[in-house]
C-alpha cells in the first residue's frame, strides 16, 4: 500500500530523480517551454513552482536556497531578472501543461510544459503589466449595503 506516498518517484532513485527534476527545471527556465513526457511535466511543475516563487524575493538567501536546488548559475541568474519581472504580480500557476498526444516510437504521452506570462498566445501581455494582482479572500462579503443600491440602479435604467 502507498498511504501518504504523494512523490512521484519517476522509476528512478532518489538522486537520479533529483537530477532528471533540475535539469529539466534548468531547461525550463532558459527556453521557457520544453516537451517531455507527461508524467515528468507534472512532477517538473511541483518542483518548480516554488522556486519560482522564491524567485520574487531577490535575497542571497533565496538565491542560494535556488541555487542548492538547480546548481546552475546562468538558470539562477535567469531565473531572478527575467522570469521574476514578468510574475511579480502572480500570486501562483506559473507553469502550463498541455497535452500533445503519444509519441511514436514508444507510445508514451506526452506533454508541453511552459512558462505561463512568456506565451504571447494565451496570455495578456499589455493588460497583464499595467493591472496588479487581484488579491482574493476566501472570507464572506461584508454586507454594509453599498452594493444592492448600485444593482438596483442599473436594471432601473435597464427596464426604462
Amino acid at each position: 500500500m502507498r498511504h501518504g506516498d504523494k512523490i512521484k518517484n519517476l522509476s528512478r532513485t532518489a538522486s537520479h530523480r533529483k537530477a532528471l527534476l533540475s535539469n529539466l527545471a534548468c531547461q525550463l527556465i532558459q527556453h521557457k517551454r520544453i516537451v517531455t513526457t507527461l508524467a515528468k511535466a507534472k512532477a517538473l511543475r511541483v518542483y518548480v513552482e516554488p522556486l519560482i516563487t522564491k524567485g520574487k524575493s531577490n535575497t542571497t538567501h533565496q538565491r542560494r536556497i535556488v541555487f542548492s536546488y538547480l546548481q546552475d548559475k546562468e538558470a539562477v541568474t535567469e531565473l531572478f531578472s527575467t522570469i521574476a519581472e514578468k510574475i511579480a504580480g502572480r500570486p501562483g500557476g506559473y507553469t502550463r501543461v498541455i497535452k500533445l498526444g503519444a509519441r511514436v516510437g514508444d507510445n508514451a504521452e506526452t506533454a508541453m510544459i511552459e512558462l505561463v506570462d512568456f506565451n504571447e498566445v494565451y496570455g495578456k501581455t499589455a493588460v497583464a503589466k499595467a493591472e496588479p494582482a487581484k488579491k482574493t479572500r476566501r472570507g464572506k462579503k461584508k454586507a454594509d449595503g453599498t452594493d444592492a443600491p448600485a444593482a438596483e440602479e442599473t436594471k432601473e435604467a435597464d427596464n426604462a
